[in-house]
């Protein structure tokens, strides 16, 4: 049996023992993610002048190796120490990624946790929950994107070194990991927004979030419709 199975599978028995309510995401197998690009055909000058805040996408779908790009941008490990691509103040991560898809090659609808460590996807939910439009003000534009990537965070992890100004802590690594899928979703001619507008409970609801865990943004991605 794979070693990661196994371990996900030994951690399900002892969440559903204590009563925990995450048993059937930690059973789910991990889909290894294509390894990502270090070197592409766009700068990051090139990045910087492309990016804009997309609203209309097409129908097609993304491919895996894109989600692969946009995930490991945000959030992915750069070095043996476990340090990543987007700064964290004392290295302490409080940031978790969330996949919505809907039309991504590869990957069938439903809500997947990205897994920086093992570059990896874990599908914790079913069904198409792009439909956030519901807890994001009636913004139904959000629908017609191919997958929407939700930024939650876990403050406590910060607050308990830096106290309440952890909290500012968070929010700016929250910016920067955005920042950072905004411009490769650029260099590969996708498109994306920063949604801040929701309702937190809602999207907690609708993403399957543990109760530690606070949306903090939801990044719409797709392919740009001129």
């Amino acid at each position: 049996m794979d070693r990661r199975l196994f371990v996900a599978l030994a951690l399900a028995a002892v969440t559903a023992a204590a009563g925990g309510s995450v048993a059937m995401a930690r059973t789910s197998p991990s889909i290894r993610l294509p390894e990502p690009r270090l070197e592409g055909r766009v700068s990051v000058e090139r990045a910087l002048k492309a990016r804009r805040s997309v609203r209309a996408f097409q129908t097609a779908p993304l491919t895996l190796g894109e989600i692969s790009q946009l995930l490991w941008a945000a959030q992915g490990v750069t070095g043996s120490a476990g340090h990543r691509t987007a700064p964290s103040a004392g290295a302490l991560y409080p940031l978790t990624l969330y996949l919505a898809v809907g039309k991504v090659s590869g990957l069938q609808p439903g809500v997947y946790r990205y897994d920086p460590a093992d570059h990896s996807l874990v599908r914790t939910g079913e069904g198409d929950r792009r439909a956030l439009v519901g807890a994001a003000a009636g913004q139904d534009w959000l629908e017609q994107a191919a997958a929407i990537v939700v930024i939650s965070a876990n403050p406590t992890r910060t607050t308990a070194r830096y106290g309440a100004r952890g909290q500012r802590y968070v929010h700016i690594e929250a910016g920067h990991a955005a920042e950072n899928l905004s411009l490769q979703a650029a260099a590969l001619g996708l498109g994306v927004t920063d949604v801040g507008t929701f309702d937190d409970a809602k999207v907690k609801r609708v993403m399957g979030l543990a109760a530690a865990e606070a949306p903090v943004l939801l990044l719409p991605i797709g392919r740009p419709r001129s």
